[in-house]
């Protein structure tokens, strides 16, 4: 392991003692909250934008609200495109700061801004841009799960449902690839498009936790099951997958697949808008190292967990966690989110 992957990897470690664990609210507690969200987002003239992996009350009340329970790519689209002046965006903090450089005329506020990412914690600016300018000749693409500053000294974002095309277009025109963040879906990018990719050193602390011994043991005790995996996995993992995409494909992967069962490899949050798609079918979590595992949370994203309804209400009447990104910052990192954006429209 590198000194940078060491040194980011306990930047995770110290952050997540940091937060503390939320006791569950009981039905009555939750129909309050949900009442009073309801009432605020009409009141603020407000949108709830919620990713896959936030608790399924938050992903409920987007749906019943008129809001978006999706991948980061359509989040960002629909945030945008949304007539709402403000922008609730439940998710981690590079998602609140994508919606806003794409809608600077909006507010955008967040029920935490604490919630993060171990792959943006684990790609600081001032290293990340040493390392492009080591390799000037290549072209920068970038995962959208970075900072702003991060996006903006880009030339490409992408998220992990284009992630493939993008590099395929990319190599294509003969263009070298420097790649960032996450490892794991770089290391898949390029064993799939046979690109020249250069890989920073990074990893989602959720997905690395899924085993590939342990995926082979619970496959034999449902062996008809398909195995459906993030990119953001190890290769390991991804090796033993009967599908393998992002967050919206593997839910379009478990409507076309005709297995009964399906053990999936990302984020247990998935499994509320999974369910909906495939109600007749069973859904299993991918198993982690148990014991020994370094997540406090398998299966489950800590920072994503710290998007409640609770904090949510608070935000609503107080307008705070606003979120801000600075203009000069946000204007350089339109150009590579443009870009990815117009990509997706072309190649739909």
């Amino acid at each position: 392991m590198s000194q940078a992957s060491a040194t980011a990897q306990q930047v995770v470690r110290d952050h997540l003692e940091g937060i503390s664990c939320r006791p569950p609210l009981t039905a009555v507690q939750q129909a309050s909250y949900k009442e009073q969200i309801k009432a605020l987002l009409i009141r603020e003239n407000a949108v709830l934008v919620a990713h896959y992996y936030t608790d399924p009350l938050i992903q409920q009340l987007a749906e019943e609200t008129g809001g978006c329970v999706s991948d980061s790519l359509e989040m960002a689209r629909f945030g945008r495109d949304h007539p709402a002046s403000t922008l609730i965006v439940a998710g981690v903090k590079f998602m609140g700061e994508t919606a806003k450089i794409l809608s600077p005329e909006k507010r955008v506020l967040m029920p935490t801004l604490e919630a993060t990412c171990s792959l943006d914690i684990g790609c600081p600016i001032e290293e990340f841009d040493a390392f492009c300018n080591e390799h000037a000749d290549r072209t920068v693409v970038v995962y959208a799960n970075t900072s702003a500053a991060v996006k903006a000294r880009a030339d490409w974002v992408v998220t992990s449902s284009i992630a493939l095309q993008v590099v395929d277009h990319l190599h294509a025109k003969g263009e070298k690839i420097l790649w960032a963040p996450d490892k794991h879906l770089g290391s898949y990018v390029q064993r799939e498009t046979g690109a020249d990719v250069l890989l920073w050193d990074g990893s989602c602390i959720v997905h690395e936790e899924f085993k590939a011994k342990a995926l082979e043991d619970i496959k034999k005790v449902y062996p008809e099951a398909g195995i459906l995996v993030h990119p953001e996995s190890p290769q390991a993992i991804v090796e033993l997958a009967d599908f393998v995409g992002s967050t919206s494909q593997i839910i379009n992967a478990a409507k076309t697949l005709p297995n009964k069962q399906f053990i999936v490899a990302t984020d247990q949050g998935i499994f509320y808008k999974m369910q909906q798609a495939v109600p007749d079918k069973e859904l299993i979590i991918a198993p982690t190292a148990g014991n020994g595992a370094t997540c406090r949370s398998c299966g489950n994203c800590p920072w994503m967990a710290m998007n409640a309804v609770d904090n949510m209400t608070e935000v609503l009447k107080s307008g705070s966690n606003e979120v801000f990104v600075d203009p000069d910052l946000a204007e350089r990192a339109m150009k590579p989110l443009t870009r990815m954006l117009e990509f997706s429209a072309a190649n739909k």
